[in-house]
């Protein structure tokens, strides 16, 4: 049985470049899919925040529309219920790397608002890259890495292949217009090798122990990735 950390963000809203706060949170199938993996495979989940906050579940992600119909929402929202771990979140700034086999980072619009500038979690990261330890991180999510800087103030994900929610997504999701910055133009800047494919394409890229994917749909098979890497 391995443990696996699940880093999530604690964030409610997410700040527009008007100053409008949009309601969001961490995007329920990310959590959900990975969850029933993990746990499905006999591995043990613990999460942690930014202060040790419940995270907030982004209403959005529990439409019908947005999970195959009615009948999956109802699925996911009673997987989520169930996730006790969800409700006795670790601090981060508390958490022991040592003390898990493996990172996972699920994403929402969340993590561009406080994960992208929490000094706790990017140090952990830089840390996880090195130990070697399957690291996964998925669409939104990889906004977490732009604050895992060196000593030097280079970023610690430079020069690796990677993939997160893309610029042509957030602009049919409607919000690229809207937002003080997109993603995958921040982790290029940050001198990352950013893969795309089209928008909504279930998409897995793994570079040495990093395993990110491009959107919601590609949680699963990232999750996959990540049992291969556990060997289980």
């Amino acid at each position: 049985m391995a443990k696996i950390l699940f880093v999530m963000t604690g964030a409610e809203h997410w700040t527009l470049a008007d100053g409008t706060k949009h309601p969001t949170g961490f995007w329920a199938e990310e959590a959900v899919a990975p969850y029933e993996a993990f746990t499905g495979a006999g591995h043990e989940i613990t999460v942690a925040t930014p202060g040790g906050v419940v995270p907030p579940v982004d209403k959005g992600s529990l439409a019908p529309e947005v999970n195959g119909g009615q009948e999956n929402a109802d699925r996911v929202a009673k997987v989520l219920a169930s996730m006790d771990e969800l409700r006795h979140p670790l601090k981060l700034a508390e958490v022991e790397l040592d003390a898990y086999d493996a990172v996972f980072y699920p994403g929402g619009h969340g993590p561009m608002e406080d994960l992208a500038v929490d000094a706790d979690s990017g140090k952990l990261l830089v840390d996880a890259l090195g130990s070697g330890k399957p690291l996964g991180v998925v669409c939104h999510a990889p906004a977490a890495l732009l604050a895992a800087t060196r000593d030097d103030g280079t970023n610690a994900f430079a020069g690796y292949r990677l993939t997160g929610f893309t610029n042509a997504e957030e602009t049919q999701a409607g919000l690229a217009d809207k937002a003080k910055w997109l993603l995958q133009d921040r982790l290029e800047a940050a001198g990352t090798d950013f893969r795309e494919r089209e928008p909504w394409t279930p998409h897995v890229v793994v570079d040495r122990n990093l395993v990110t994917g491009q959107n919601p749909g590609s949680a699963a098979p990232l999750a996959a990735e990540m049992l291969k890497m556990l060997g289980s």
